[in-house]
C-alpha cells in the first residue's frame, strides 16, 4: 500500500473534520449567542473545549461508520474510494456553508461514502444504511420537534407565575450549561464519524486490524481538528439558526439546547446511531418556537432547510462519485 496515499487520505479526513467543525459550530452556540447568553467568541471557545472533551466519551458511532455502512474496500482502489468520499462531503459542506444552509455534515459524509463505494464497485451495506442512517434521519427531527415543544410547554407551566425578567435572566445563565451540553454531544457524535473513516484507511493500509480499538492518536487528531474548526465559527449558518427560524428568548434557547443534547447522547450511547446534530437542534428550535404560536416559526425558512436535508446525501454521493472518477482518470 502506498504510504503517501494513506497520509493524503488521513489529511483529507482531518480537513473534513475541520469543515465539519466550522459548518456545525452554529449547532452548539447559535441559540445562546442569539439570546445574548454568551458572547460569540466566548461561546466558540466553550464549544471548542467541549467538542474536544466529547470526542473521548465513546466509540460506538465510530464503529458504525467504519463497519456498518460500506464494506471495507481494499488496496489502492479502496484508498481512492475513501479519498473521493471525503472530497464529496467537503464539497457539499462548503456549498451549504456559503449559502448559510444548516445541512448535515454527517449525512454529507455518509452520502459521500455511498456514492464513492458505488462508483468504485464496493458493496454498500444497505441494511446498515437504512437502520443507522435513513431511519434516524427521519425519526430524530420528529423527536426533536415534539420533544422541544413538550420541554418548552413544561418550562412555561413551571414558571407560569414567576417574574418574566428574573426568569429570563436565570435562563440566560442556565444556557451556558445547556450550550456546553450541546457542544459535548456534538463532539461525541461528529468527531467519531471521522475517526471511523481514519480507522478504515488504516485497515486498508494493513496498519490496523479490523475490529481493533481506535488508536489514541486518531482520537486526539480528530478531536483537535473538530475543535479548531468549531472555534473558527460558521457565522453564515449561525445567523440562520439563531435568527431566521425564530427570534429566541433565553428559556426557549435553553429548551432547544437541552432537547438537542439529550437526543444526541441517547442515540450515541443507546443505539450507536450517528445522527445529525444539525437535524436535531434545528427541529428542536422549531418545536420550541411553535409553543409561542404556530406562525411564530418562519416555516418558509424551515421548508428550505428541510429540503436541504433531503438533497444532502444524494448531492454528496454525486460529488463523491465524480471525484472518484477524476481520481481514477488521473491516477489509474
Amino acid at each position: 500500500m502506498d504510504t503517501f496515499a494513506l497520509i493524503v487520505t488521513i489529511g483529507v479526513a482531518l480537513g473534513f473534520t475541520y469543515t465539519n467543525g466550522f459548518h456545525d459550530s452554529a449547532n452548539a452556540i447559535a441559540t445562546s449567542v442569539s439570546t445574548r447568553a454568551l458572547t460569540p467568541r466566548a461561546a466558540l471557545a466553550m464549544a471548542a473545549v467541549m467538542n474536544l472533551a466529547g470526542a473521548f466519551l465513546g466509540q460506538g458511532v465510530a464503529k458504525t461508520v467504519s463497519e456498518g455502512i460500506i464494506e471495507t474496500p481494499t488496496g489502492d482502489k479502496g484508498m481512492g474510494i475513501l479519498f473521493a468520499a471525503l472530497v464529496g462531503a467537503i464539497i457539499w459542506n462548503l456549498v451549504t456553508w456559503y449559502f448559510g444552509l444548516p445541512s448535515s455534515s454527517s449525512h454529507a459524509l455518509f452520502g459521500g461514502m455511498v456514492g464513492a463505494a458505488l462508483a468504485g464497485g464496493t458493496e454498500v451495506i444497505w441494511g446498515g444504511v437504512v437502520d443507522k442512517i435513513v431511519i434516524p434521519m427521519f425519526v430524530s427531527p420528529v423527536v426533536g420537534l415534539l420533544a422541544g415543544y413538550l420541554v418548552m410547554c413544561l418550562i412555561m407551566w413551571i414558571f407560569r407565575k414567576a417574574n418574566p425578567h428574573k426568569t429570563k435572566r436565570g435562563f440566560r445563565i442556565a444556557q451556558t450549561v445547556s450550550a456546553a451540553g450541546m457542544a459535548l454531544g456534538h463532539g461525541l457524535q461528529d468527531a467519531q464519524k471521522t475517526m471511523g473513516i481514519v480507522v478504515m484507511a488504516l485497515v486498508i493500509a494493513d496498519v490496523e486490524q479490523p475490529n481493533s480499538e481506535i488508536p489514541v492518536w486518531v482520537k486526539i487528531s480528530c478531536a483537535v481538528m473538530l475543535s479548531l474548526g468549531t472555534y473558527a465559527g460558521g457565522w453564515r449558518i449561525m445567523r440562520t439558526l439563531g435568527r431566521k427560524i425564530i427570534e429566541l428568548d433565553p428559556p426557549q434557547g435553553f429548551a432547544a439546547e437541552t432537547t438537542g443534547a439529550s437526543i444526541m447522547f441517547g442515540s450515541a450511547f443507546l443505539f450507536h446511531a450517528p445522527i445529525s446534530t444539525t437535524h436535531v437542534i434545528t427541529s428542536s428550535i422549531m418545536g420550541v418556537g411553535a409553543t409561542k404560536r404556530i406562525n411564530a416559526v418562519r416555516w418558509g425558512v424551515a421548508k428550505n432547510i428541510v429540503m436541504g436535508w433531503f438533497i444532502t446525501m444524494p448531492a454528496a454521493a454525486l460529488a463523491a462519485a465524480l471525484s472518484y472518477y477524476v481520481v481514477r482518470l488521473l491516477f489509474g
